[in-house]
C-alpha cells in the first residue's frame, strides 16, 4: 500500500513523497525527471514493498515539495543536499541499497554517487547521461547538440506559461512518437494526472534548466569546458537501462563510461524511447530485482570469505 508522507529536511526544504514497505528496512530511493513526479514510480515500487523500504520523493519544486523562487536554489549542489538529507532520515547510519533514477532524477543521482558515494550501494540509471559524457557530447557531437537545443527554451523566464498554453500542447510534444502520435501508454487517465500536476510545479521545474551549468552551444557559441576527472569518478556499482530511441539523449552518451564508472553494466533496449519507465515497467522491475539479488549474493560470498576476528571466536578458542 502506497502512502503519502512528508519529510522536513534539516536545511529547511520539505519533500512530499510516496512510500511503501516497512520503515527501517533497506532503502530503495526512486527519483523522477522532467516534467513528471513521484507518481510515475507507483507500479515499479509496489513489488519491492515486502522486503524493502521504497521511497519516491517529489523532487524540490515538484508536487507539494518546497518551491524556492530563486534559480540558484535549483543548482545541483542544493538538489543533492536534499537527497543526502532524505537518505539520512529514512536510513539513518546506513546507505540506500539502491537509487533508481530517470532523466533529471538520474542527473542528481549521478552527482550524489560522485560526491557522496558512501550514501548508496548501487545505482540504477534510466536514460540519464553521466555528466562527463554529456559535456563531451555537447562539445563534439553535432547530433547531440541539436537534440539538446530545447534546453534553451526551458531556460526562458516565460517557459512555464508557454508550455501550459493551448492545452499544454508543447508539453505533450515531449512525449510524442516519431510519427507525431501520443504513445499508447499515455492514456486519458495518465493525461489527467499530468494536467493536474503541471500547473503547480512547472515554473519551478523549469528552474532546473535555468540553473544548470550544462548548456548546449548555439552554432559556434558555447563555452562548455571539460570537467576534471576528479569530479567525474563514480565509485558506486552502476547499471544503466537505456532506451535507444531516445530523441533527446542519444546512444553515444553511453560511450567511454568505463573510464569514470569502473563498476558498470549497460542494458540497451531497442525500440524504447526516453519514457522507458512507462513503456517497459516490467523491464525496470526485472533489472532492479536482478541487481538486488546479485548484491545479496556478493555480500553472502564476502561474509563467507572473511575470516572471523578474534572477537568473533568462541571463548574457549
Amino acid at each position: 500500500m502506497l502512502e503519502p508522507i512528508r519529510h522536513q529536511l534539516p536545511h529547511g526544504i520539505t519533500l512530499d513523497c510516496l512510500a511503501c514497505g516497512t520503515p527501517g528496512k533497506p532503502l530503495l530511493l526512486f527519483l523522477h525527471g522532467f516534467p513528471e513526479g513521484a507518481f510515475i514510480w507507483e507500479g515499479v515500487m509496489a513489488p519491492f514493498a515486502d522486503r524493502w523500504r521504497c521511497l519516491a520523493p517529489n523532487l524540490r519544486g515538484y508536487g507539494g515539495s518546497s518551491q524556492p523562487e530563486a534559480v540558484e536554489a535549483y543548482k545541483p549542489k542544493a538538489l543533492v543536499q536534499d537527497l543526502a538529507a532524505l537518505i539520512a532520515l529514512e536510513s539513518p547510519g546506513q546507505p540506500a541499497a539502491c537509487v533508481v533514477a530517470h532523466d533529471w532524477g538520474g542527473a542528481l543521482a549521478w552527482n550524489l554517487a560522485i560526491q557522496q558515494p558512501q550514501l548508496l550501494q548501487q545505482l540504477l540509471i534510466i536514460n540519464a547521461p553521466h555528466p562527463g559524457a554529456f559535456v563531451r557530447e555537447l562539445q563534439h557531437n553535432p547530433a547531440q547538440q541539436a537534440a539538446s537545443q530545447y534546453m534553451h527554451f526551458l531556460r526562458r523566464p516565460d517557459a512555464a506559461s508557454l508550455l501550459l498554453a493551448d492545452g499544454a500542447r508543447r508539453l505533450w510534444d515531449f512525449f510524442r512518437t516519431p510519427a507525431g502520435d501520443l504513445p499508447v501508454w499515455l492514456t486519458p487517465e495518465w493525461q489527467a494526472r499530468y494536467l493536474a500536476h503541471w500547473p503547480q510545479c512547472l515554473a519551478a521545474a523549469c528552474r532546473y534548466y535555468a540553473a544548470s551549468p550544462l548548456v548546449p552551444p548555439r552554432g559556434a557559441n558555447g563555452d562548455l569546458q571539460p570537467l576534471p576527472d576528479a569530479l567525474l569518478h563514480t565509485p558506486v556499482a552502476t547499471h544503466i537501462l537505456w532506451g535507444l530511441d531516445d530523441a533527446a539523449l542519444l546512444p553515444e552518451l553511453l560511450d567511454g563510461l568505463e573510464a569514470w564508472v569502473p563498476q558498470l553494466s549497460v542494458e540497451r533496449v531497442p525500440g524504447a524511447s526516453h519514457w522507458l519507465v512507462h513503456e517497459h515497467p516490467e523491464r525496470v522491475i526485472r533489472s532492479l530485482h536482478q541487481l538486488l539479488h546479485e548484491a545479496l549474493i556478493k555480500r553472502e560470498l564476502l561474509a563467507l570469505a572473511t575470516p572471523a576476528s578474534e572477537a568473533d571466536l568462541p571463548l574457549d578458542y
